[in-house]
Parts: C-alpha cells; sequence; structure tokens
C-alpha cells in the first residue's frame, strides 16, 4: 500500500495517527473496493433475486446494501492490519481519530467541541433542504439514472409486515454499519487521515465526493448526497475525530429505528 509523508509547510495539524499519506492511486484504489461490489448489488444482483424472493423488493435491496457496507468493514480492517501489522485497540484508536475532538489550533482534546455537531448538522440539512431540486433536475437531464421501484422502502408500511420484528433487527444491523462499521469506519476512519497529501486543506471536501459517488445504489440522488454530506467530513477533519462524523452522519438513525418499530408492531398509521 502506497503511504506518503507530506512536507508543505502550510499542511494541517497533524496527529500521529495520520503521519504518512496515501497517494491518490491508494485512495482511489480503496474507494473502488468498496464502490464497484456496491454496485454490482444494487444493479446485477438485486434484478436477479427480487423476481426469486417472496419478500418485497425494498426488503432484498435493504439487505444487499447492508452486505455491500458490511464488506466496508471487511476492507477496512484489511488495511488496518496491511499497515499497523495489528489490530490492538491502541494503535487502532489513533489511526483511526477515536479520540475526543482536537482543538484545530493546539491540538488538544476539548470535550466542548462536540457543540459544533450542532451547526454541522444543521449545514447539511439546510444544504438538503435549499437544494433538493438538484436531483430532480439531475434524473430529468439524465433519465437512465432515475430511481428504480425496486430500491424504495416506502412500500414497507404493509399490515402484513406488523410482528415481523426481524426487520428490526435488520435495522439495527443497518445502523451498525452505515454509521459506525461500515461507511465511516472506511472514509472518516480509513481514507480521510490519509488525504491531505493529496488535497491538501480539502481533504474533507474530496472525501465528501468520494463518499457521495460511492453511492452508486442511489444515483439518482448523486447531487444532494454530496452536498448534504459536507458537514460530516468537515466536522471529522477540523476536530480530528470520527466521532464527530458518526454523530453527524448518525443523527438520522433514531428516526428510522422508530419508524421500523412502528411496522412492525402495527402502530404505523
Amino acid at each position: 500500500m502506497t503511504v506518503k509523508t507530506p512536507l508543505t509547510p502550510s499542511a494541517p495539524l497533524r496527529t500521529s495517527g495520520e503521519s504518512a499519506q496515501y497517494s491518490l492511486l491508494t485512495i482511489l484504489g480503496i474507494w473502488a473496493s468498496v464502490t464497484v461490489p456496491m454496485g454490482l448489488l444494487a444493479w446485477v444482483a438485486a434484478p436477479a433475486l427480487i423476481g426469486q424472493s417472496p419478500l418485497k423488493a425494498g426488503l432484498v435491496f435493504w439487505m444487499l446494501m447492508v452486505i455491500g457496507m458490511m464488506w466496508q468493514f471487511v476492507v477496512s480492517v484489511i488495511v488496518l492490519r496491511v499497515e499497523l501489522g495489528t489490530l490492538r485497540w491502541s494503535a487502532v484508536k489513533t489511526r483511526l481519530w477515536l479520540n475526543l475532538p482536537l482543538h484545530p489550533k493546539t491540538g488538544q482534546p476539548r470535550a466542548a467541541l462536540w457543540w459544533w455537531v450542532v451547526p454541522a448538522v444543521g449545514a447539511n440539512a439546510l444544504i438538503g433542504f435549499l437544494f433538493a431540486g438538484l436531483d430532480q433536475a439531475w434524473v430529468t437531464l439524465l433519465p437512465a439514472f432515475a430511481e428504480p421501484e425496486y430500491t424504495s422502502l416506502e412500500g414497507l408500511n404493509d399490515p402484513a409486515l406488523q410482528g415481523q420484528w426481524w426487520i428490526l433487527g435488520l435495522a439495527l444491523t443497518s445502523t451498525l454499519f452505515n454509521y459506525l462499521l461500515g461507511e465511516e469506519l472506511l472514509f472518516r476512519g480509513i481514507l480521510l487521515p490519509r488525504m491531505a497529501g493529496v488535497f491538501g486543506r480539502w481533504d474533507w471536501v474530496a472525501n465528501t465526493v468520494l463518499f457521495g459517488l460511492y453511492h452508486v445504489h442511489k444515483i439518482w440522488a448523486w447531487p444532494v448526497m454530496i452536498l448534504g454530506s459536507l458537514g460530516i467530513a468537515w466536522a471529522a477533519r477540523r476536530y480530528r475525530s470520527t466521532w464527530m462524523a458518526v454523530i453527524v452522519h448518525g443523527i438520522e438513525a433514531p428516526v428510522a429505528i422508530v419508524l421500523v418499530i412502528a411496522v412492525v408492531s402495527g402502530l404505523a398509521p
């Protein structure tokens, strides 16, 4: 795995967890290793399996996406083992920025910096609201990228699913790998600390673009996906804490869990 150490004096303040930097080829290689499988699951496996399964199409698609996020965890573990030569928590914690937010100038941990998740979440929400029409314009321009019916979860509010508590297990597993052990682990834990050598102070923007483009299973939502995720990488980079990204990204998880509980318990209208 190719790494390099930036020599520019204007590079952002670094911790030991980001001393060696990836080359562009390594960044794109890791990105492709999780993006290509996700695309195959969404556009090849899903259409093939949906017609053979008694489950609703949305559930089949959802399960395949969870498998894709689990694969990100596998890739992350492999990368860590190759880089560090160990999976000891002390080494992994430093490498992945699993620490309190650090002050941008002093590098000292400060619990008060957690409050910056509030404007980061607000910025994502505001951008998503202001630019919501971009997704429609995108698929109008490129109709081939319109959302296929089998990817939608809207049809899951079905009385037939009442009592199917395994769906809650699916939702919890999806949450775990979406916001912690999958997307955030790979994009903010593995990639972001190693991207400044190529992208400098704009590494968080490049990370957001790669994160958005990885969503080939939601290609119809690329414009807002990218713009509405800037706050995630910004918070993680500025305060060099992956936990910041986990919170900003995962703020939506409780709502999804509550909705699933409402469906399977029969409380949904």
